[in-house]
């Protein structure tokens, strides 16, 4: 899924979710006799229906993302259960209403509320068969460390906590001069990697996703 060097669609809100069959964790015989399939969700922000080639977008080349549609299922009727960033994030991972289990809209820096444990992901589930699992991109489900991608259920994480405008260049804070969100963090695992991410560290993003994906898989 590397972009077209002409594309200019940004990624920089995306989520990967990497489900891949541990086949050192079950016998042979189990892996043969279930046939389970490996499985990655690309989740996006942002992204309007006719904004790649599939759906019928002009001037941008997604031919990746063209290829994994014509060779799969396209659902041209498809909807998530809130079109915000934590609270589509929350009913893709548990398969909940998000506001049954108080995610709403998007949370923002230290924010109090986050993905209860008490909360079954789909990776925790998936593990339970055998999966090893990972998520790369951004998260989005609460920024402190206990509650983090590797404390639900994922053997790796490599991403933002928050959207990658949730820091001091925030369109409204420029505008302003009020500086509301703190310095924009990039985490490996639930580590801090980088405490300071720049423009230019956000150039490299999409293709660090990329590789850590390819990986991983």
């Amino acid at each position: 899924m590397r972009a077209h060097p002409k594309s200019v669609v940004s990624w920089a809100g995306f989520t990967l979710l990497c489900l891949s069959l541990g086949l050192g964790t079950l016998p042979a015989a189990s892996v043969i006799k279930t046939k389970l399939p490996n499985i990655v969700l690309i989740f996006t922000d942002d992204m309007g229906y006719a904004d790649i080639g599939t759906f019928g977008v002009q001037g941008i080349r997604t031919p990746s993302l063209d290829r994994l549609a014509s060779e799969g299922r396209a659902f041209r009727n498809f909807h998530v259960a809130q079109a915000v960033c934590s609270a589509s994030r929350a009913a893709l991972l548990t398969g909940c209403y998000p506001n049954r289990i108080g995610i709403h809209g998007a949370l923002g820096p230290r924010s109090r509320v986050a993905l209860s444990h008490a909360e079954m992901t789909i990776a925790e589930l998936v593990r339970q068969r055998g999966y090893a699992t990972a998520i790369y991109g951004k998260w989005h489900l609460g920024d402190a460390p206990q509650f983090l991608p590797v404390h639900h259920g994922f053997d790796d994480y490599y991403g933002l906590p928050y959207s990658n405008d949730m820091w001091p260049f925030h369109p409204e804070q420029v505008r302003t001069g009020k500086r509301s969100y703190p310095d924009l963090p990039l985490i490996q695992g639930d580590k801090v990697l980088n405490p300071k991410v720049t423009a230019s560290d956000q150039e490299q993003l999409t293709t660090q996703y990329t590789e850590h994906a390819v990986r991983f898989i």
